[in-house]
């Protein structure tokens, strides 16, 4: 099992919409996959088509009432389950105050979980709370939604502090996988130099004892795509709501490559000189907007 926490402590970065796209693309190739939803927004949830507080109990049951991982999750496709979140989620933290191993009990309980799944994608608020730490605590594998932003750069910093500082002390199994770039536009001159930055960051650190001394910058991009913004009004993932659209086959392609495959032809290529992203021929193209990504 690969439990993998998608987390950046920036807000509107694509956490949500990679966490759900990346669980349904690894889904539909037959993976048994678990969305582990973190955030008391719920909007991971939203996404997959449940109604928080309208659907069962939630992860709020599982973290303060000890619930187990089976009694909560809800299968909404063929290999795709999720552990939904609710507003509730959001006074854990006080009421967990006097818990001893309170930034574990995810881990435990997952632990105890006998459904065999391939992969457990957990998406994280925008915050380190006890439960970003509870990802933390139970992934082995770190990927860090980002935007080509100098911006980000800065921000990336202080989140790589955070998994060393959990790596030391709590769970030494912990390793940052990868960065994935959302909202990307292509050839523009800034987001081929924060890449840039990017990839000598981490060139640079290959050898030392750090978490992300392994992390890989993944070739794939998600590009701006409108329908990556519809398709949570609907309760889809992109491959129900626009499985033709480039959003679906951006986050197809990072699917394959995080199980070593090399990246669609789009994007295998050394130079990545496409135009920006534009609807299919006969549509009107909304403007562009922030909102492709609105986790």
């Amino acid at each position: 099992m690969r439990r993998i926490a998608v987390l950046n402590q920036k807000g509107g970065v694509g956490k949500t919409t990679t966490t759900v796209n990346l669980a349904a693309a690894l889904a539909l190739e037959g993976h048994k996959t678990l969305v582990v939803d973190l955030d008391p927004q719920a909007h991971a949830t939203l996404h997959l088509g449940l109604l928080p507080g309208r659907s069962g109990p939630s992860l709020y049951e599982v973290l303060t009432h000890n619930m187990s991982m089976q009694s909560v999750r809800r299968q909404v496709a063929p290999n795709l389950h999720v552990c939904g979140s609710h507003i509730d989620l959001a006074g854990a933290e006080l009421e967990l105050l006097g818990t001893v191993g309170r930034e574990v009990i995810l881990r435990d309980q997952l632990q105890v979980d006998r459904e065999p799944f391939d992969y457990v994608l957990m998406d994280c608020p925008p915050s380190l709370s006890v439960l970003t730490l509870n990802a933390l605590c139970a992934a082995t594998e770190v990927f860090i939604p980002l935007q080509a932003h100098f911006l980000a750069l800065h921000g990336l910093s202080k989140l790589l502090e955070t998994v060393h500082l959990v790596s030391r002390r709590v769970n030494r199994d912990l390793k940052v996988g990868g960065i994935i770039l959302c909202l990307y536009d292509a050839g523009t001159r800034h987001g081929s130099e924060v890449i840039e930055d990017l990839e000598g960051f981490f060139a640079a650190r290959r050898n030392n004892a750090v978490p992300w001394a392994e992390a890989k910058l993944f070739r794939t991009r998600i590009r701006r795509n409108i329908r990556l913004a519809e398709c949570p009004s609907f309760g889809q993932s992109i491959f129900e709501y626009a499985p033709n659209s480039r959003g679906a086959e951006d986050y197809a392609s990072l699917a394959g490559e995080i199980q070593g495959r090399a990246p669609a032809a789009i994007w295998a290529e050394s130079e990545m000189d496409m135009d920006t992203d534009t609807d299919p021929p006969g549509e009107v193209a909304p403007p562009e907007t922030d909102a492709a990504s609105a986790a």
